[in-house]
C-alpha cells in the first residue's frame, strides 16, 4: 500500500490537529490511520512506534501537553498548569541521538521535535530513543521510548534533489506541517512532478550560518532538500544561466520567473540553490573484499623474560646534579667578581659622601653660628691656574653679620665673566 506523502514524514500524531493542524484523507486512509492509532497509544504509558521511509523526511513532535499528566497538578486550584517542561533524548544505551535525528526545543514552554532523514542502512533495524522529560518546577523526570522502525523506499532515493535556501524561516517553523505542506506544494507547482517528497530540512547554524540579531525579527534560515522523480523545470535551471551567475557572484539577486510563486510566503535565496542529478554522477563505490578474518602468522610470540638486567643509577644521579652545580658555581663567581673587584663609580660615590657630610655641617650652623668655617669654604684650587685660593673670610669674620646670598666680588685669580654693554660691545 502506497502512503500519501504527509504519512512519510514520521509521527502520525502530528498530522491529527492536536495543536499541528489537521489534513483531509479519504475513508480508506482514515481507517489505516485510525489503526496506527491504536497501535502506537493502546497503553499510556508505554513504547510509543513510528514507521518511517529511509531517504524521507522523519518528524516526531515532543508535545508537552502528553508529559503533564506524568507530574502532579498545580499546587493551586482553578489556575491552568503551565510548567516549563523540557527533554532530553538519546539513543538506548549511548549518551547521544543517532547521526541522521536531530533535535530542536527553543524555551521550555515550547514542543520539542525530533525530525532527520533516516538512511538505508537503518532499514529494518528498530532504533530505540529514550526521551526524558524534565519538570522544572516540581524538578521530576518522566520517561517514554519511541520505538522508530525504518522501512525502505521504493524508489530510493529519488533521482532529482534541488535543495532551496529560506531565508525568513526558523528551523522548528518549517517543520510544522500547514508551513511544510504550503512549500511543497509552491514546489510542486513549479516542478510539475509525479512524486515529490521532503528529503531532509537543516539549519543554517548547522551549516556555519551565524545567528541573527534580535531585531525585526530576523531568521536563522533554512535549508530544504526535497526530491522528485523527474528532471528539473526550466524555472529552476534559471539560476544556472551566465546572467543570473553573475548577478550572483556580485551579490546581486538573480531574476527567477517563478520566484513569485514562493514570495507570498517564502523568501528564498536563488543563489545558495543548489540542483542534484543523480542520474548523471558516476559510482565510485568499490566492492570491499572481505578476507577470512585471520592475521597471517607472525611466528611465536616471545614475552619479555622475568629475569631483567639491574642497573646502576649512581653515574647518572651524579650527573644530574653536578653539572647543574658547576654551573650555578661558575655563574656566582663572576656575579661575585664584577660586583666586588670590577666597581665603577667610586668617584661618584666620595662626591655623594662628601656632599652628604656638608649638609650634615650646615644643618649644625643653623644651630650655632659661632662654630668654624664648613670644609666647603676651604681654600680650593683654581680651576684655571691650578693655585690655590684664600677663604672668602678669614676666622676672625664675624658671622652673624653674613648675609645668606653673597654678592659676586673681583676676587684675585678669579675668571671674570664679561659682560654685556648696552652699546652692543663686550669689554672683558
Amino acid at each position: 500500500m502506497l502512503l500519501p506523502w504527509w504519512w512519510e514524514l514520521g509521527d502520525p500524531c502530528a498530522w491529527t490537529g492536536q495543536g499541528r493542524g489537521t489534513r483531509r484523507m479519504s475513508p480508506a486512509t482514515t481507517g489505516t490511520f485510525l489503526l496506527t492509532v491504536y497501535t502506537i497509544f493502546s497503553k499510556v504509558n508505554s513504547d510509543r512506534n513510528v514507521y518511517p521511509s529511509a531517504g524521507v523526511l522523519f518528524v516526531h513532535v515532543l508535545e508537552r501537553e502528553y508529559f503533564k499528566g506524568e507530574f502532579p497538578p498545580y499546587p493551586k486550584p482553578g489556575e491552568i498548569s503551565n510548567d516549563p517542561i523540557t527533554f532530553n533524548t538519546n539513543l538506548m544505551g549511548y549518551p547521544d541521538r543517532p547521526g541522521w535525528l536531530r533535535y530542536i526545543q527553543r524555551t521550555p514552554y515550547s514542543d520539542g521535535v525530533l525530525y532527520g532523514s533516516p538512511t538505508a542502512e537503518n532499514v529494518g533495524k528498530p532504533t530505540i530513543i529514550e526521551i526524558t522529560a524534565y519538570n522544572r518546577r516540581t524538578f521530576e523526570t518522566a520517561r517514554h521510548n519511541l520505538i522508530i522502525n525504518i522501512m525502505s523506499a521504493e524508489d530510493f532515493p529519488l533521482p532529482y534533489q534541488a535543495e532551496f535556501f529560506i531565508k525568513n524561516m526558523n528551523v522548528e517553523e518549517m517543520l510544522a506541517s500547514e508551513v511544510l505542506g504550503d512549500f511543497l506544494g509552491a514546489v510542486k507547482n513549479v516542478w510539475q512532478p509525479e512524486r515529490l517528497n521532503a528529503i531532509n530540512i537543516t539549519s543554517a547554524l548547522d551549516r556555519g550560518g551565524r545567528v541573527p540579531l534580535p531585531i525585526n525579527d530576523m531568521k536563522e534560515g533554512v535549508y530544504v532538500m526535497v526530491g522528485a522523480d523527474v528532471p528539473f523545470s526550466s524555472c529552476l535551471r534559471e539560476v544556472e544561466n551566465p546572467q543570473n551567475q553573475l548577478r550572483c557572484s556580485q551579490e546581486m539577486e538573480p531574476v527567477i520567473t517563478c520566484d513569485k510563486k514562493f514570495r507570498t510566503q517564502f523568501y528564498i535565496d536563488w543563489c545558495k540553490i543548489s540542483l542534484v542529478d543523480k542520474t548523471k554522477q558516476v559510482s565510485t563505490y568499490q566492492e570491499v573484499i572481505r578476507g577470512e578474518g585471520i592475521l597471517p602468522d607472525g611466528g611465536e610470540y616471545k614475552p619479555p623474560s622475568d629475569s631483567l638486567k639491574s642497573r646502576d643509577y649512581y653515574t647518572d644521579f651524579l650527573i644530574t646534579l653536578a653539572v647543574p652545580s658547576a654551573v650555578a658555581l661558575v655563574l656566582f663567581l663572576i656575579l661575585a667578581y664584577i660586583m666586588c673587584c670590577r666597581r665603577e663609580g667610586v668617584i661618584q660615590l666620595v662626591h655623594h659622601s662628601a656632599i652628604q657630610k656638608s649638609t650634615k655641617e650646615l644643618r649644625d650652623m643653623s644651630k650655632n653660628r659661632e662654630i668654624a668655617w664648613p670644609l666647603s669654604t676651604l681654600p680650593v684650587f683654581h680651576p684655571v691656574t691650578g693655585e690655590i685660593i684664600p677663604p672668602l673670610h678669614t676666622d676672625s669674620y664675624d658671622s652673624t653679620n653674613m648675609p645668606l646670598m653673597q654678592t659676586q666680588q673681583n676676587l684675585p685669580h678669579q675668571t671674570q665673566i664679561p659682560q654685556q654693554q648696552t652699546t652692543g660691545k663686550w669689554y672683558p
